[in-house]
């Protein structure tokens, strides 16, 4: 399927996302944001579409959502968009496919709300993020407020939204916003290295240990419990278990 807006290679079983509206920043308009929803329903009909890594083009990541567009917005169309943004974050998200943001510049508001509702974060040296929407009179709306503060904690959440301020990687990293910072040419390399690293897995764990993972979030500790417990023990009912533990005692790499 040919986009617009993304460009879209496959090497070596890891699927390669790039944001190229790079006259805007690659701001998050209505087009994009379909196109994102549309390429993350192809891959998911192909189940050999294990893992992802987002980037941008040019000196961005994404520079934020629409500015121009949203000037406009009277509640309803407000509404909408926030909608939208939202059903494309929870489907990346919740997706089976592992997804990687590898932050090449600024993730600014819906820039930084997309790294946020990827699996891992990888910046730049050169990245700055941030959630500046307090400074347009509005709040995130794409889901920003809500995985910031399951991901880093009520204090520092509050500090990047009520201030809207942007930090350098460094910062990022130190919050834990990031898991890691590169030199800007090692940023893809430092992705495909994470991403091997992730294929050369079993399948169906990985899978199952992302959606644990998500669903432990949003669960008690006993409900988050019980999950991890029925999904260890259902794995049994596959083959990878029995490949990977025979490979271990054999001291050889296993054949998932």
């Amino acid at each position: 399927m040919e986009f617009k807006y993304l460009k879209i290679e496959r090497k070596e079983d890891i699927t390669f996302i790039e944001i190229n509206r790079s006259e805007a920043l690659n701001a998050l308009n209505e087009d994009v944001l379909g196109e994102l929803n549309d390429c993350f329903e192809n891959l998911e009909k192909e189940k050999s579409n294990r893992v992802a890594v987002i980037t941008g083009q040019g000196k961005a990541f994404v520079a934020g959502a629409d500015i121009a567009k949203m000037r406009d917005f009277d509640p309803t169309k407000a509404y909408e968009f926030s909608n939208l943004g939202q059903s494309v974050f929870n489907k990346i998200d919740r997706s089976h496919i592992i997804t990687i943001a590898a932050i090449n510049g600024f993730a600014l508001g819906g820039g930084m709300e997309l790294a946020l509702a990827c699996d891992i974060r990888i910046a730049s040296s050169k990245a700055k993020v941030g959630l500046p929407e307090v400074s347009l009179g509005l709040i995130p709306g794409f889901g920003g407020t809500q995985r910031l503060v399951r991901l880093v904690g009520t204090g520092i959440a509050c500090e990047v939204v009520l201030t809207g301020n942007q930090y350098s990687a460094a910062e990022a990293l130190q919050m834990g916003i990031v898991n890691k910072v590169t030199e800007p040419e090692e940023l893809l390399s430092e992705a495909t290295k994470m991403a091997k690293a992730i294929l050369s897995r079993g399948t169906n764990a990985i899978q199952q240990a992302k959606r644990v993972i998500k669903l432990g979030i949003e669960d008690s500790m006993e409900g988050g419990l019980y999950q991890e417990k029925a999904t260890f023990s259902s794995l049994f009912n596959t083959q990878e278990p029995k490949e990977g533990l025979s490979a271990f005692l054999e001291k050889r790499k296993p054949n998932f």
